[in-house]
């Protein structure tokens, strides 16, 4: 990953809408929704629950279509590619970090970090060099033997920092990030992804609630029910 000179798109969403279900019981969780996630920029997703701000994730992700509308990661219209060029793209060029750190228990922050590339087919010295590379970027080169639950809750969300990054991608989307951390930790981590988008040039899109993450946010997008409402 380089760092960028110029900011520029890696995401553009144009007209997305996400209706479920048909008739008068149908749902529209997104409104014909147009942003755009920059290249070493950390952009917030803020509303309430149920403002639509996890469906649109998840369709910036590829893990969801779209009812209406384009998405482009890096060029590339997700709403014109089949599951397994899908699929392709997330492991190559997306990193996720959910709220509930979602490691597996039995292995050690390294074999979490190594997971992924295992599943990427990448031999196992590549794949223990960016584990032990990007743990010791987030602060835990000392912590790469052991288990989530000998992990704190901000050693655990930053292992799946390093988990994400370790694909070395072009964008990271996370949802709530530090939703199950106290404030103090969920400022460090915060801090952390602020750090990351300005040394590595990733783009970072995250859904919070959180006013720490808005104030160091460099773009924040406001949903409500749905519809963008607002920039900053």
């Amino acid at each position: 990953m380089a760092v960028p000179t110029k900011a520029a798109p890696v995401v553009r969403t144009h007209g997305v809408e996400r209706v479920y279900g048909k008739g008068p019981t149908a749902v529209h969780a997104l409104r014909g929704v147009t942003l755009r996630v920059e290249q070493g920029r950390l952009t917030a997703l803020r509303g309430r629950s149920g403002s639509g701000k996890t469906t649109l994730l998840n369709i910036m992700g590829g893990l969801d279509r779209p009812t209406r509308g384009q998405v482009f990661v890096e060029g590339v219209d997700l709403t014109t590619l089949s599951e397994a060029e899908l699929t392709l793209l997330r492991r190559r060029r997306i990193g996720f970090v959910f709220q509930s750190f979602a490691l597996m228990p039995l292995l050690s922050a390294g074999e979490n970090v190594e997971l992924p590339l295992r599943i990427a087919g990448l031999p196992a010295a590549e794949r223990r060099v960016r584990a032990e590379k990007w743990l010791t970027y987030v602060g835990l080169k000392e912590r790469m033997k052991h288990r989530p639950y000998e992990l704190s809750g901000g050693e655990q969300q930053r292992t799946a920092l390093a988990r994400a990054l370790a694909a070395e991608p072009s964008l990271i989307l996370a949802d709530e990030p530090t939703g199950e951390l106290d404030t103090r930790t969920a400022a460090q981590v915060v801090a952390l992804l602020k750090q990351i988008t300005r040394e590595t040039g990733v783009a970072i899109c995250l859904t919070t609630h959180d006013p720490a993450i808005m104030e160091m946010a460099d773009v924040v997008y406001s949903l409500v029910d749905g519809s963008l409402v607002q920039e900053d």
